[in-house]
């Protein structure tokens, strides 16, 4: 595998595992300042569109992406040519973090409404409703003070609380940031699959073979379930992967479409 290993996959490993190391045990301050924030928050800058990409939350973040590197980006290097293999790249994993902050602005403001509608009219039930759909932003002691504010509908210590309290997941939401390849490595799964479409790839977990084709649409479907299914738990941009797709995909059909375009 590291034998056939190309160029830009090479760089781009390299760099990547150098700024996680130097992020990690040199320079904590890089993983605030080059992740990207929500637009509305006062840590966004417009660099970080670009460099996000470059930092990863934990050393598994870092091998799946690269190792999904390493994978499927050799062979399309080959086919594609360094330069064309690097846009794809840099290309999807930019064009995912601008989509996503799209996408991060609509639930932001979805959200901002909610919290307006309660400080109009001020009601446990419709705070409870609120608190659960947003849970993944709270210790599990906030139920009991929405048992005691369920008690206490009138109480204006109650109500300032539960006001304090969505005003603070209004913050925690455009603070929370992004990090990670892969927006950029989805870009290079679904070329490999339109490329190469009937490559037989073996599973490790479960240990069987699949077409790409089949195991990029697999991936579709899934990152499409939990983008529906909006769990607030989960703290993986499944919207920013699925933009590297679409992203990717639109790619890769304009570059098939003009076949001298191939390096």
């Amino acid at each position: 595998m590291f034998r056939n290993i190309t160029p830009v996959v090479q760089n781009l490993l390299l760099i990547n595992v150098i700024v996680f190391l130097v992020a990690s045990f040199v320079f904590p301050v890089l993983n605030k300042w080059f992740a990207l924030y929500n637009i509305q928050s006062e840590y966004f800058s417009p660099f970080q569109f670009l460099t996000y990409m470059f930092m990863h939350a934990d050393f598994w973040h870092l091998f799946s992406n690269m190792f999904g590197l390493l994978i499927f980006g050799p062979l399309l290097e080959q086919f594609l040519g360094p330069k064309k293999l690097f846009t794809l790249w840099m290309v999807c994993g930019v064009g995912a973090g601008v989509l996503y902050s799209g996408y991060s602005i609509y639930q932001y403001k979805s959200l901002e409404e909610k919290v307006i509608t309660f400080e109009a009219s001020p009601d446990p039930e419709y705070f409870n409703r609120l608190v659960i759909e947003n849970r993944g932003y709270f210790s599990p002691e906030v139920f009991d003070f929405v048992d005691q504010y369920s008690r206490n509908p009138e109480d204006p210590m109650y109500i300032e609380r539960a006001e304090k309290t969505l005003s603070a997941i209004l913050r925690l939401h455009a603070n929370q940031p992004m990090v990670g390849a892969s927006g950029a490595l989805f870009g290079i799964l679904i070329a490999f699959a339109m490329l190469f479409p009937n490559t037989q790839l073996f599973l490790l977990f479960p240990p069987m073979p699949v077409k790409a084709k089949y195991l990029v649409l697999f991936y579709g479907l899934y990152t499409v379930y939990n983008i529906l299914l909006n769990s607030p738990t989960d703290n993986v941009a499944h919207f920013a992967h699925l933009s590297g797709l679409l992203i990717g995909a639109v790619l890769v059909y304009n570059w098939k479409k003009d076949r001298n375009s191939f390096y």
